[in-house]
């Protein structure tokens, strides 16, 4: 009997050091292939909800304006930080133009994220590389997409992620990643592969902030 309990415990064992070893394999990829956007809002209120998506509208602009097909996640990132405080600088005006007078915050690094739905296209919780910008006392509900490659152009509510965009997610992430973020086939294996990545990343992710 001892000896079918340590065969047991050795099995679990191995099957859960293989599902973390997949989930950083796969987080890994996502992780290295996209740069997100992060706005949060001064408050839940009305008006400073509305200025969020008016501070979103304008930074995206000027990022497409900054970038092209032919740039690489390191060239947008790089971008992203040489014109760092024009990307201030156009918030605090967008806010001023709305006869507020918060302040703001950009920021540039590795931050956690929940998972998050863009159309057909679903990223599980994890770190990623974005550009966060933090609204008055940033109290409010945020907003996210992906700067690159270029989702944040997407009407989320239409449930359908352009073509196009999708041929240049393909092209930045391998065929596994690609599989279990769209799962347009609406496979099993595929879904609870996305449900494997996400617990061990909300769990690295509550270990991190404690």
């Amino acid at each position: 009997m001892k000896k079918y309990l340590i065969l047991l415990f050795t099995l679990i064992l191995f099957l859960i050091l293989s599902a973390y070893s997949y989930t950083c394999a796969i987080s890994n990829n996502l992780s290295n292939s996209v740069f997100r956007l992060h706005v949060i809002a001064n408050s839940d209120s009305k008006e400073d909800q509305e200025l969020k998506y008016k501070v979103r509208d304008r930074l995206i602009q000027y990022m497409n304006s900054l970038v092209s097909t032919n740039n690489t996640k390191e060239d947008v990132i790089e971008i992203a930080k040489m014109h760092e405080e024009n990307f201030k600088q156009i918030a605090k005006q967008v806010i001023i133009d709305n006869g507020l007078s918060y302040d703001v915050n950009i920021e540039i690094g590795n931050f956690a994220f929940p998972t998050k739905t863009y159309g057909d296209i679903k990223f599980p919780s994890g770190f990623y590389d974005a550009l966060k910008v933090e609204i008055g006392n940033s109290k409010g509900q945020n907003w996210w997409c992906v700067m690159f490659p270029p989702l944040c152009f997407v009407d989320i509510n239409s449930g359908v992620v352009p073509e196009e965009s999708k041929l240049n997610l393909e092209a930045n992430l391998g065929n596994e990643e690609y599989d279990i973020i769209s799962n347009s086939e609406n496979s099993d294996s595929l879904n609870i592969k996305f449900k494997v990545i996400e617990f061990f990343e909300n769990l690295g992710i509550k270990l991190a902030n404690n």
